[in-house]
């Protein structure tokens, strides 16, 4: 396994300085990722850079669902339904550990917005354009049979179910994935190294000067190819290259409530109607429930986005509308999360209206930027970005490169031919820790979190001399993210690398101070160092726990 490490960190940027990229990608969520492995994997050299951690953009801050786009029917759009339905399959096929089944029940009910009919005709055509075979495909439920699957559905004005297939997943642990399999093509990757200016010769632009936000220091990349794929800050980059003209970036906000299971007991994922005529999600995750999303222009500041009472309101109310016997309160919120969909604009069109398909960009200087797009999309976009830079390159350079391999590239975290091995791994890691006290639930975590890179992180586990068992797990987990996961602060850590912040917040106040230590200890940091890394994480905790 490639060693992915902070240490490593002096030597891939001496490597960034030292060679001509065939393509430098800014920005390091999804889409940075899925085209770093796509070029990679093609023979192309290629270098990554994101100023900030891995996915701390929108790429942690999604549904977390790979779906195949049920609410685009309704816009006609049967295009992006047949493409992400498509790549769902390959996704799940790719990482079944990460990309999770997850039976998905759609209430029929008086007044809303998908009557019994339409419902039945429209899953039966989603079946068809998103290819779902077997179990997945979906069931028309009476109102019996969808009070059995779930009890907590308004009995007064429900009509039936619709019962179909998506898939659950971390998209930062998607995302980091993706990534580490693209460090096995070769690709320079790294965190924390910002593009402050563009390099140009002959009016074309050649790679960037960067800047290491760890430790103000600036160095020059150079590229024949240059990717902005920066999500919301698309835009951003655009203007320092004096070419955003034409299409612009329309900014929305999706929010996300986190409770315990126990306050809204769902037994599976709903997608039910809320008043305004919009749609939401609940989903069951571990020890937890999380809702959303909502959908509202935003033009603040991008990199502090904030859930506010307002949306917080919105969505428990929409609960409690939709599950009468729940009475949410936002005493019961334990965490949120608040993120940008980075969609084109078109004028006159809502936020919700606006369309979720990705948008390609080159300018004269032939920077090439992408917008818009989908989680569950981000291989095909990758797809696309790099056939155009393939294209590009073979006109100037005479050279070609080799076909698109990504639909059977299996990501990181090990071989798994389908979801029923990875259940039997789950059964095997459960009962190898269920003996030192940990559940059925722990197993999950680690398994769906890491695949079969949970054996390195037991093993390290069993190094550790200690009583708590839940601190020899956090510990071995920070080993693991330091060592192998590029984690550089605490933050990324209880963030991205394990979402637990999101999900398990109580653990991360329980453990934050052995966390930070450990941090400190591997990196040699002093005590002004660990002060500012431990406000950071201080200010994310209150971010996720606090309403204004």
């Amino acid at each position: 396994m490639n060693s992915f490490s902070y240490f490593d960190r002096e030597k891939i940027t001496k490597d960034l300085q030292s060679f001509e990229f065939d393509l430098l990608i800014i920005g390091g969520g999804i889409t940075g990722a899925g085209i770093a492995l796509d070029a990679a994997s093609r023979g192309m050299r290629v270098a990554l850079i994101e100023k900030n951690d891995f996915a701390s953009g929108t790429s942690s801050k999604s549904t977390k669902l790979i779906h195949g786009g049920l609410r685009y029917l309704k816009q006609f759009d049967f295009w992006l339904v047949k493409e992400v339905g498509t790549e769902r399959a390959i996704v799940h096929k790719l990482a079944p550990h990460l990309v999770v089944p997850e039976k998905m029940i759609l209430p029929l009910i008086e007044g809303g917005t998908y009557g019994s009919w339409l419902t039945s005709i429209g899953l039966k055509v989603y079946d068809i354009l998103a290819s779902v075979e077997g179990e997945d495909k979906r069931k028309m439920l009476t109102k019996e049979e969808a009070i059995k699957k779930e009890a907590l559905l308004p009995k007064e004005i429900l009509n039936g179910a619709g019962y179909y297939a998506e898939y659950r997943t971390d998209d930062a642990r998607l995302t980091i994935e993706v990534l580490k399999t693209a460090l096995n093509y070769n690709a320079k990757i790294i965190n924390y190294i910002e593009a402050s200016e563009f390099i140009y010769e002959n009016k074309r632009v050649v790679g960037v000067t960067a800047k290491d936000n760890l430790s103000d220091t600036f160095f020059d990349i150079k590229a024949k190819f240059v990717v902005n794929a920066t999500g919301p800050w698309v835009d951003n980059l655009r203007q320092t290259n004096h070419s955003k003209i034409g299409k612009r970036l329309h900014l929305t906000k999706g929010v996300h409530l986190v409770v315990p299971h126990k306050k809204l007991p769902v037994q599976q994922s709903v997608y039910f109607d809320i008043p305004d005529g919009r749609m939401m999600f609940a989903i069951p995750r571990g020890k937890v429930t999380y809702f959303g999303t909502t959908d509202t222009n935003y033009q603040l500041d991008k990199d502090n986005i904030k859930t506010n009472l307002v949306d917080a309101m919105y969505l428990i109310s929409a609960v409690n509308n939709m599950f009468p016997e729940i009475n949410l309160s936002i005493d019961d919120i334990d965490s949120s999360w608040a993120g940008l969909r980075p969609l084109i604009h078109e004028e006159g069109k809502s936020a919700s209206e606006l369309s979720r398909k990705d948008e390609i960009f080159v300018s004269d200087t032939e920077l090439i930027s992408i917008a818009g797009g989908k989680l569950t999309g981000y291989r095909k976009m990758a797809e696309r970005i790099v056939d155009l830079v393939a294209k590009k390159y073979s006109r100037k350079f005479d050279t070609s490169f080799k076909e698109i391999k990504t639909k059977e590239i299996v990501l990181s975290g090990g071989t798994f031919k389908n979801f029923n091995e990875v259940k039997i791994y789950t059964d095997a890691i459960q009962n190898r820790i269920t003996e030192v006290g940990f559940d059925r639930k722990d197993a999950e975590y680690l398994v769906h979190n890491y695949g079969k890179q949970t054996d390195i992180i037991l093993q390290k586990f069993d190094d550790f001399m200690h009583d708590d068992m839940q601190e020899k797990l956090i510990k071995a987990e920070v080993w693991f993210a330091i060592n192998y996961e590029m984690a550089c602060t605490p933050t990324d850590f209880f963030m991205r690398r394990t979402g637990l912040l999101f999900f398990d917040i109580h653990r991360v106040v329980l453990y934050k101070e052995l966390v930070i230590n450990l941090f400190k200890t591997s990196f040699s940091w002093d005590e002004n160092t660990t002060e500012n890394h431990t406000k950071k994480l201080e200010e994310k905790l209150k971010i996720a726990t606090t309403f204004n």
